[in-house]
């Protein structure tokens, strides 16, 4: 349960229930996994009214305050953040995010790691649907605590600024506060 977290300038109402992340040690081993008789079978075993969206995404990660290198993953609390399609011209518009955000989401108090998401090229297996993202981050902190304390701050502001002056999109932009748990290693 997510209901401690407050993000004083916006409200995206309850997020999914899940959000699954499936790590590939490169995009062959990717490409064979999505294509296995397994997971097409872990698809077709959704429960009734559970349904499934997806996209492979390559994962940058960046560095958080005045370290060299990002740090490890550990924190088990996440900001997801995605921007949806469509956008005027969408390699300006991450071209403008990349540039703009990370090194500004870096300042936020108690930050611990920032991560971007970007869409791969290739066509999603049998039973999943493309969720038709444009580009997707996801930041991290130890706790609500933490995240409410980033949320007040004024880099939150700034934040919010930069969000206002990205070259034009017309497709959604969701936030949703989450736990964070790795299942298997």
């Amino acid at each position: 349960m997510t209901g401690g977290a407050k993000d004083p300038l916006v409200d995206d109402g309850p997020g999914p229930l899940l959000i699954a992340m499936l790590a590939f040690a490169d995009e062959d081993a990717l490409g064979k996994a999505i294509v296995s008789a397994e997971f097409e079978q872990s698809l077709a075993g959704l429960p009734n009214g559970v349904r499934a969206g997806g996209e492979a995404m390559e994962c940058r990660h960046y560095p958080v305050a005045d370290a060299a290198a990002p740090a490890k993953l550990r924190a088990p609390f996440s900001y997801v953040v995605r921007y949806h399609r469509p956008a005027e011209d969408e390699a300006a518009f991450i071209t403008n995010y990349v540039a703009t955000h990370p090194p500004t989401l870096a300042r936020l108090p108690a930050i611990r790691n920032i991560m971007c998401y970007f869409p791969m090229d290739r066509p999603n297996p049998s039973g999943l649907a493309k969720s038709n993202y444009m580009l997707g981050n996801e930041v991290v902190f130890d706790d609500f605590a933490g995240f409410n304390r980033a949320m007040a701050s004024p880099v939150r502001h700034e934040l919010r600024a930069h969000y206002r002056a990205f070259p034009p999109f017309s497709g959604a932009n969701t936030h949703f506060p989450m736990w964070r748990r790795r299942l298997v290693r």
